[in-house]
Order: structure tokens, then C-alpha cells, then sequence
């Protein structure tokens, strides 16, 4: 009995990796530009439920509470994000490129790092100056000194 365990086991591991692969690929592989977009739309949403049920700060309901259709709405959002970025991938590959997609994905980034900043804000948190000039940096405007 222990030897099916073990092939279901190494079947599933084997189909899970061959998914995450072909995933990857779709994104134009797994890098750090790529993982740093998914972790900080991750960040991005759970700071925002913690803004909408906790604090009862969000700007997406009048009320600024929780709402099942504004979180509905960011998943959306999220999810319409991911299809802009494999819309650069395909573009890179039909140019012969592959700027498009690290731009798309840079400018999504410096998105989501706003609105975690912006969530903070909403939570009472202050915003460190260093936070601020990466984001200054990210979208290309000059650090003041």
C-alpha cells in the first residue's frame, strides 16, 4: 500500500510541476520582477481587507467597511493585471524583444507598492522617506537630495 502512496504522491508532484512550469512560461519565466509583483498583489489585497474589516478606512465602499463586491472587484483587478502582463510577454515575442513585459511588470509594481503605501497610510502608519524614493526611482523621476 505504501508503494501507490508513493507514486500518487510523486504523479501529483510531477503534474503540479509540469503546471507551474508551463505557468512560468506564460509569464515570460520566474524571476525576481515577477515574484515581486505577485508577493506585493498578495500584500496588496490582504492590507486592503485589513483596511476595509479592521480599521473600516477603505475608499472603495461609502461606508469604508468590508464588501464582498469590492472584494470581488480587486480580485478582478488583480487577475485583469495578470492577463496585461501576458499580453507583454506575447508582444515580446512576436518583436523579438523582451522589455515590454519588465516594463509592464515594473510599472505594476510601483502600482502595488502605492497602494500598500496608501493602504499603511489609511492603517495610521507612517511612510518611511526610503519607501517613497524607491518608488521615485522605480518610476523614473530623479531622488531629491
Amino acid at each position: 500500500m505504501g508503494v501507490h502512496l508513493t507514486q500518487a504522491k510523486a504523479a501529483v508532484m510531477g503534474g503540479a510541476a509540469v503546471v507551474g512550469a508551463a505557468i512560468s512560461e506564460l509569464f515570460g519565466g520566474w524571476d525576481a520582477a515577477i515574484m515581486t509583483l505577485m508577493l506585493f498583489m498578495a500584500l496588496d489585497y490582504v492590507s486592503g481587507l485589513i483596511v476595509a474589516g479592521v480599521f473600516q478606512q477603505s475608499d472603495k465602499t461609502q461606508t469604508g467597511a468590508l464588501n464582498s463586491a469590492a472584494c470581488w472587484r480587486g480580485l478582478l483587478k488583480k487577475g485583469m493585471t495578470l492577463v496585461i502582463v501576458l499580453v507583454a510577454v506575447r508582444l515580446d515575442v512576436v518583436l523579438g524583444t523582451s522589455f515590454v513585459r519588465d516594463a509592464v511588470v515594473i510599472a505594476y509594481i510601483v502600482n502595488e507598492t502605492i497602494s500598500i503605501i496608501e493602504n499603511a497610510g489609511r492603517m495610521g502608519l507612517p511612510i518611511p522617506d526610503t519607501i517613497m524614493k524607491a518608488i521615485e526611482q522605480l518610476q523614473g523621476k530623479p531622488t531629491q537630495k
